[in-house]
């Protein structure tokens, strides 16, 4: 019996593993922009299953499963049984019966843990409150396209230790890669949160000043991620000092990237001057949400068969 695959954290797969998703990728793209239609998923289901908002990971994954030949069917927990308080359990069993492969975007990681443990398909994690994978291999991937291999590169975290600091930290094990990251007092990384056992890939700094310099890339997300919203006037206030600016771009490599997962607040975590400028690749990093999914898909159901 074939054992299947979840993509549940970025340590999920290997170094090797990833090579071989950003190679697809990179494929799957070029067919894309060539206008050669791609269907090797033909008469296959995803099911996405969304407790979180969301514009990116909906579209991605959506466009990117019918691209492949395939289909996608929307599921909110607030208009199905698991909002009404069916087990996760009960549900997985049903859903993954009746799909190829399920997405979730949700709130705790157990969530998705308790599923993927019941799910005869694939289990994806479109976001959790820990971890955000397939945001970070739609970055890395666009870090190559631009600078080639992020081996031994330096990347600089300012802002909260959210999930995607969290998953940035997992990947420069995975990788081989390093992490500045700078947060705000009390918004520290926390390892065991993160899923993180070895510290060698990254250092934290009081100052993100000193996180930024020499980077090869400059990163961060919003001050208040979902579910934190009451927290929102403490974090403005906390915050202020790790707005990503151009001061901060300019001590960084002179070639430097600056990334972030959107949507994003001018004026709050990156100044308009910064997302808006030459060293911005926002807006080919959102996009190549859709081409590394697609390769997430192709390698969790048909392998390297291609």
């Amino acid at each position: 019996m074939t054992t299947i695959r979840h993509y549940l954290q970025f340590q999920d797969f290997s170094a090797d593993e990833y090579a071989w998703l950003f190679q697809r990728a990179a494929h799957i793209k070029a067919l894309f922009k060539q206008y050669q239609p791609y269907h090797p998923l033909t008469d296959r289901t995803l099911a996405m299953i969304f407790e979180k908002q969301s514009t990116r990971t909906r579209l991605s994954f959506e466009a990117g499963m019918h691209q492949l030949g395939g289909s996608a069917i929307y599921l909110n927990t607030r208009d199905t049984q698991l909002g009404r308080g069916e087990p996760v359990e009960d549900a997985a069993k049903v859903i993954s019966r009746m799909v190829d492969i399920v997405m979730i975007r949700t709130f705790e990681q157990e969530i998705i843990e308790r599923f993927a443990a019941h799910s005869r398909v694939p289990v994806i994690n479109g976001l959790t409150n820990e971890y955000h994978p397939c945001q970070i291999m739609a970055d890395i991937f666009t870090f190559i396209e631009h600078h080639g291999d992020i081996r031994g590169k330096t990347v600089a975290w300012i802002g909260d230790s959210n999930n995607m600091c969290n998953t940035w930290l997992q990947a420069a094990v995975t990788l081989d890669f390093n992490v500045h990251v700078s947060t705000p007092p009390e918004y520290e990384v926390e390892p065991e949160r993160a899923g993180l056992y070895d510290t060698t890939h990254y250092e934290q700094f009081d100052d993100p000043m000193d996180a930024c310099r020499g980077a090869d890339l400059v990163t961060t997300d919003v001050w208040t991620s979902m579910g934190f919203e009451a927290e929102n006037e403490e974090r403005t206030r906390d915050f202020q000092d790790w707005q990503v600016d151009a001061d901060m771009m300019a001590i960084a490599a002179p070639d430097a990237l600056f990334m972030h997962c959107l949507p994003a607040h001018r004026g709050e975590e990156v100044s308009a001057d910064v997302i808006d400028g030459p060293q911005s690749v926002v807006w080919q990093e959102a996009e190549n949400r859709l081409h590394t999914q697609k390769a997430l898909m192709e390698y969790l159901l048909l392998g390297k068969a291609i």
